[in-house]
C-alpha cells in the first residue's frame, strides 16, 4: 500500500480523547465549560483594565496583553477539538493544521516573552522603585510588548514554514488533539526534519535564557521583599509577585516537559494530559490566579459590576 506524500495530503487525523460516544459528549461539555470560563475571565480582565484609569500602569498593561494572548491561544485549540467530539470526527484540513501550528507557536511564544517582561516589571518595581517611571515609561512598555508579539510571530512563521515544507510519507494521523510540530515531524520521511529539530533546539535555548532571567529576577525580588519592614508592604509585594510566579511555573514546567521528555516517557494518554496542562489550563486559570491575589483588580471589578448594574437599572426604570 502506497503511503501518501505531503503533496497528496489534504487533511490530518487528530487523536480523539475517547472512542465512546457518551464520553465524547462529556469531553465536549467539559471543554465548553473551560472555554467559556476562559472567555469570561480573560474578557473581564481586559474590560476592567481598559475601563479603570487607575489600572493604566505598566503591570496592568502587561496583564491586559497576557489576557489577549490567553484568549487567542485557547481559541486556537479548543473549538476544533470540541467540534470533533460533538460530530464524532477526527479530521482537520491541511490548511487548518498549518494555521493551528502557526497560532499556537505565535501566541504561546509571545506569552512566554511577555511573562519574562512581567518578571522584569516586578523586579524594577520592588528592587528599583525610584527608577520605575524612567525604566518603564509608557513608550518603553509599548516597545517591550510589541517586541514580545513580534518575537512570537517571527518564531511561529519560521517553524511553521519549515515544518510544512517537509515531505510527509508516514500517513496523516497525529498523536495529539491539536496540530503540534513534534507529532508532524513523526510523519516525515526525510532527513531534512533535522533542520526543524535544530530550530527547536535554538528556541529551547532562548526559552532557557528567559527562564534564567525570570529566576534571577525573582530571587532578587524576594530578597528585597524580605527586607521590607512593613508587614503590609511585604503582603502587597507578595500579592503581586506570587500569582505571576505561579503562572510562570505552570507554563514553563508543562511546556518544557512536552517538548523535552524522552521517547520512553511518551504515550498517547500522557501526551494528551500534558498538552492540556500547557495549552488549556493556563489560559483558563490565569484570570482566577490574578483576580484572587490582586486587591486592586478585585476592587476595580467590583466597581465595574456596580456601575454596570446601575446602568442596567437606569435603562429598565425608563
Amino acid at each position: 500500500m502506497q503511503t501518501p506524500n505531503s503533496s497528496s495530503i489534504t487533511q490530518f487525523l487528530l487523536l480523539p480523547f475517547t472512542d465512546t460516544r457518551e464520553l465524547q459528549l462529556l469531553h465536549f461539555w467539559l471543554f465548553l465549560s473551560i472555554y467559556l470560563a476562559a472567555l469570561l475571565g480573560n474578557g473581564l480582565i481586559i474590560t476592567t483594565i481598559a475601563w479603570d484609569q487607575h489600572l493604566h500602569t505598566p503591570m496592568y498593561f502587561f496583564l491586559l496583553n497576557l489576557a489577549l494572548l490567553d484568549l487567542g491561544s485557547i481559541s486556537t485549540t479548543l473549538p476544533k477539538s470540541m467540534a470533533n467530539s460533538l460530530w464524532d470526527s477526527r479530521v482537520i484540513s491541511y490548511a487548518g493544521c498549518a494555521a493551528q501550528v502557526f497560532f499556537v507557536f505565535f501566541l504561546l511564544g509571545a506569552e512566554y516573552c511577555l511573562l519574562t517582561i512581567m518578571s522584569y516589571d516586578r523586579h524594577v518595581a520592588i528592587c528599583k522603585p525610584l527608577h520605575y517611571g524612567t525604566l518603564l515609561g509608557r513608550r518603553a512598555c509599548v516597545h517591550m510588548a510589541a517586541a514580545a508579539w513580534a518575537t512570537g510571530f517571527l518564531n511561529a512563521l519560521l517553524h511553521t514554514a519549515n515544518t510544512f515544507s517537509l515531505p510527509l510519507c508516514k500517513g496523516n494521523a497525529l498523536g495529539q488533539f491539536f496540530c503540534e510540530i513534534p507529532q508532524i515531524l513523526k510523519l516525515s520521511c526525510s532527513h531534512s526534519y533535522l533542520r526543524e529539530l535544530g530550530l527547536m533546539v535554538v528556541s529551547v535555548c532562548l526559552a532557557f535564557g528567559c527562564f534564567v532571567f525570570i529566576v534571577v529576577s525573582y530571587v532578587q525580588v524576594f530578597r528585597a521583599v524580605l527586607r521590607i519592614p512593613s508587614e503590609q508592604g511585604r503582603h502587597k509585594a507578595f500579592s503581586t509577585c506570587l500569582p505571576h510566579l505561579a503562572v510562570v511555573s505552570l507554563f514553563i514546567s508543562t511546556g518544557l516537559f512536552t517538548h523535552l521528555k524522552p521517547p520512553s516517557f511518551s504515550s498517547p494518554s500522557l501526551d494528551l494530559v500534558v498538552s492540556v496542562l500547557y495549552s488549556v489550563v493556563p489560559p483558563a486559570v490565569n484570570p482566577l490566579i490574578y483576580s484572587m491575589r490582586n486587591q486592586e483588580l478585585k476592587e476595580a471589578m467590583r466597581k465595574l459590576f456596580q456601575q454596570s448594574l446601575f446602568q442596567v437599572n437606569k435603562v429598565l426604570s425608563h
